[in-house]
């Protein structure tokens, strides 16, 4: 069975942000007839976005796509340029100079991408950057993408590093060619094409921001955009209890029994209704796990910025791998990596009885989730403050959960950290 979406290929203003600043349109949630009209973009089949998950080698290292090769999810428009996608490629020539800008921001992280720049283009990839930025030598981080005869070649950061025009002889502007970028604290490494360039060091540095892709003057081309997060503290460590439960977490003693590490080296969630809490608190945070739903109609989730002691009374990311009519892009309880009751993944992207990835990030009232490296969601909480995230917007740091969900909860998880991405944030045993 060809399940179908409509393709989203060009970019177009949402009215409640500023006309210079807007989201790209998305996939949407449902499945769109088969006959698109001739000049709408080709339908979307369910297969070749799934086919945009990453492999064991590449999860097992932490990658996940900005760009899953088919739509705008997850990234927003600053400028006019005619930021196109073709044959799974990112794609300007024309107009305003201007950035496409994920999101979310990103604190440490590596970043992949690959380019492939006319002669005389001159574009970039910028790092930690607002999205209205005004000096590269100030306010971000400028990765080139110019001709040798430019003061900042190739490989330079503008105003911050340069590269000898003499390295860039010989680069073959008909050929792609890959950025290899980790930013680090203070430190920003650069490789091109598998060579090491150089490691700068920031005394005053950007500590965080989006990345952008920016079109400025001449064709340029990007693809195979992915990023892997850095610092993660395991939540789930081997060290355990007599009694086989987690050390660093706690549950109502009537809940116990439902999770329980086991010899294995993973944890067991069986029955439920009931929550595991950590002893960790987390405002802008990442977290990600790997968890396997055991059979259909399996109903766990990560909670977040939750009141402490308080029985999952926070956001959600869900777990949940069922659908409806063997149709990915219709969950049938909104989806691993959706935020439940907020928004559903738009494609069920994992499978019952198989390991599975999910990364989740909280950056203030932005929210997205990658499950096996592709993106399924991207929400905004836009409503009004309040201290109950059920009832509002909650900013504040919260604890985590995992949910023991009914009676017929089987799930487990092997692997859980997390990244606290703000001062506010709390590890156990921090000062």
């Amino acid at each position: 069975m060809l399940v179908t979406l409509t393709a989203c290929s060009k970019p177009a203003a949402v009215p409640e942000r500023p006309a210079d600043i807007a989201p790209l349109p998305t996939a949407p949630t449902a499945p769109a007839t088969s006959e698109a009209a001739p000049s709408e973009p080709p339908p979307l089949l369910a297969s070749d976005l799934l086919a945009m998950r990453l492999d064991e080698a590449q999860l097992d290292d932490g990658w996940v796509r900005l760009f899953d090769g088919w739509t705008f999810f997850g990234w927003q428009q600053v400028g006019n340029a005619n930021w196109t996608i073709a044959n799974q490629t990112i794609r300007a020539d024309q107009g305003d100079a201007g950035f496409l800008a994920t999101i979310l921001p990103w604190t440490d992280f590596e970043l992949q991408v690959e380019f492939l720049a006319a002669e005389e283009t001159n574009s970039g990839v910028f790092l930690r950057t607002p999205l209205a930025p005004e000096d590269p030598a100030v306010d971000c981080y400028e990765l080139n993408i110019a001709p040798a005869s430019n003061p900042f070649p190739t490989g330079s950061l503008v105003k911050r590093q340069g590269i000898e025009p003499l390295s860039m002889e010989g680069f073959d502007t008909s050929q792609w060619h890959t950025y290899l970028v980790r930013c680090e604290g203070d430190q920003i490494s650069i490789h091109l094409d598998g060579d090491f360039l150089y490691t700068y060091r920031d005394e005053a540095p950007i500590r965080s921001g989006h990345l952008a892709l920016q079109f400025n003057q001449g064709p340029i081309e990007f693809r195979n955009i992915l990023v892997r997060p850095l610092g993660w503290v395991p939540l789930i460590p081997a060290e355990r209890t007599a009694a086989g439960t987690l050390t660093g977490w706690q549950s109502p003693a009537d809940m116990e029994r439902f999770f329980q590490w086991n010899e294995e080296g993973f944890l067991q969630v069986r029955g439920g209704s009931g929550y595991l809490e950590s002893a960790g608190s987390y405002g802008d945070f990442a977290v990600r796990c790997t968890a396997r739903t055991n059979g259909q109609n399996q109903n766990s989730g990560i909670f977040f910025r939750c009141l402490p002691g308080e029985a999952m009374n926070g956001y959600e990311a869900q777990i949940s791998n069922d659908m409806q009519d063997r149709n990915p892009f219709l969950p049938a309880n909104c989806g691993s990596g959706g935020f439940f009751r907020r928004q559903d993944a738009r494609i069920i992207a994992a499978e019952n009885d198989q390991w599975f990835r999910m990364l989740v990030v909280a950056r203030g009232s932005e929210m997205a989730a990658w499950v096996d490296g592709l993106q399924v969601s991207q929400w905004r909480d836009d409503r009004a403050a309040d201290p109950n995230p059920r009832r509002g917007q909650r900013l504040e740091p919260g604890t985590l959960m995992i949910q023991g969900h009914d009676p017929e909860t089987a799930v487990d998880i092997r692997q859980l950290d997390v990244i606290p991405l703000d001062s506010r944030s709390l590890q156990p045993g921090a000062e």
